[in-house]
């Protein structure tokens, strides 16, 4: 499936930055039909040190991870929902995307402007969420009065996109993002529809710069502000230095763990990162082996055998039969099919059979 996220924020908060330290992680684009050639998007692979023990398992001639699409959203500054600098094409750029990261800046640094004279990235995070508040607003606003007119009619489909807005704008009117209103899950499922920019997961990237003074590194006020925010609201976040991970990105393998520990940066922070994505959209993988290819597929966790099934081709979810399943390390003991398959390991699921994350798959179909 396509998976994608866009990365918004603020001027000179080192969103560009994080950017290209993404795309030099990226993976080629021939191996994933669903991606768009576009110098803004980086397609990026989903660390999993699964698919590698597979591949070497199955001697495969490819190996191929889950991946999630970035995309380099422009234009981001206050007043962008009333066009503000590139306002418009920030708006229908981010509509499409199934996640927003934030980048918030938390270093001071004399050489590096910001916007607002200083660096507070709680008033950070509120401008731009005011935004994309703001723009949902307008466009919700806008919206309930065509479906008011329509609903005359008595369309049941217009009915319940007519009632969902007005459970929603309430909430936006109050500043407040549209994912925060309590919905039934087929009111969810009419507030997707609308595409509205609030109703997305969002997720906090906080950027620090190395060499610099840090607010978490400070740990004054400013700090137990934005823990205090985060805390609150529950959102999800993450601590990446993005100047760092784009020069480690040129580094080979081998020397990369002593420049990292010369630098105090201990984990790769574009890694868990994409990880942290890869959670906010509550997805897993599960994978296929063997000589050919193993590969990690990407599905929403819930799916059923032939809903997963259909991430491969739809014969596997409109022809389906059986799915024979096996958990990966389960598979990695045995050391091959063949011999799992003689202990009795792998087992015959049918279509109500929930995938669970791990999972190894190889799909019967008519």
């Amino acid at each position: 499936m396509s998976l994608s996220i866009g990365i918004v924020g603020l001027p000179n908060v080192g969103k560009s930055t994080l950017f290209n330290a993404l795309t030099k992680k990226g993976v080629p684009a021939e191996n994933y039909p669903f991606c768009t050639i576009d110098p803004s998007v980086g397609v990026v692979a989903v660390p999993d040190f699964r698919v590698d023990k597979l591949s070497a398992m199955s001697h495969s001639a490819k190996t191929i991870p889950a991946a999630v699409e970035f995309v380099d959203i422009a234009g981001l500054v206050k007043g962008a929902s009333q066009g503000e600098g590139l306002g418009n094409q920030f708006l229908s750029h981010i509509r499409e995307v199934d996640a927003i990261a934030e980048v918030v800046r938390m270093f001071d640094d004399e050489d590096v402007h910001h916007v607002d004279g200083g660096v507070d990235p709680v008033h950070d995070i509120e401008v731009i969420d005011l935004e994309l508040v703001l723009a949902d607003l307008e466009s919700a606003t806008k919206r309930l009065e065509r479906v008011e007119r329509d609903a005359k009619s008595g369309d049941k489909d217009i009915i319940a996109e007519r009632d969902v807005l007005k459970k929603i704008l309430p909430t936006l009117q109050a500043g407040h993002a549209a994912r925060s209103v309590a919905l039934t899950e087929e009111e969810k499922l009419v507030a997707k529809s609308l595409h509205l920019l609030t109703m997305k997961p969002l997720m906090y990237v906080l950027n620090r710069k190395s060499g610099a003074v840090n607010v978490d590194a400070e740990n004054g006020d400013r700090w137990h502000a934005l823990q205090s925010f985060l805390e609150s609201t529950g959102s999800a976040w993450t601590i990446v230095d993005a100047g760092v991970e784009s020069d480690l990105s040129d580094v080979h393998d081998d020397e990369r763990d002593e420049f990292r520990r010369e630098l105090g940066v201990n984990e790769d922070g574009i890694d868990r990162l994409i990880k942290t994505g890869y959670r906010l959209l509550d997805l897993i993988s599960f994978f296929t082996t063997g000589e050919d290819e193993t590969r990690a597929w990407t599905i929403t966790r819930g799916s059923t055998a032939p809903t997963a099934g259909a991430a491969i081709h739809t014969d596997f979810r409109d022809k389906f039969i059986r799915a024979e399943v096996i958990h990966w390390d389960k598979l990695l003991d045995s050391g091959s099919y063949a011999k799992a398959r003689e202990l009795g390991l792998l087992r015959a699921e049918g279509k109500e059979y929930v995938v669970v994350d791990g999972d190894v798959i190889e799909f019967r179909h008519s």
